[in-house]
């Protein structure tokens, strides 16, 4: 490979398979997203479906923050050990 680095889809490929806490992170974020996807599609949301639409989106991209920050981690890692 003339990069360095792992491509990012192999370092997410073999993370999910060998990480634990990366496959629950994965995991959960997929499950939010697709509840919020379910609240948009309502035509109408009171207001506490609103603010569970809101927490909802607030816990997604906090886990999309800890999936990247692992990401580039392993990636750094992985640069750092090949010659």
């Amino acid at each position: 490979m003339a990069d360095a680095q792992l491509p990012h889809e192999d370092v997410r490929a073999a993370l999910l398979r060998s990480n634990a806490v990366f496959q629950q992170l994965v995991s959960e974020h997929h499950a939010l997203d697709e509840e919020v996807h379910r609240l948009a599609t309502q035509t109408y949301l009171n207001h506490q479906q609103q603010l569970e639409e809101a927490a909802l989106k607030k816990r997604k991209l906090a886990l999309k923050d800890q999936i990247e920050a692992i990401l580039r981690k392993e990636r750094a890692s992985h640069s750092h050990s090949r010659p």
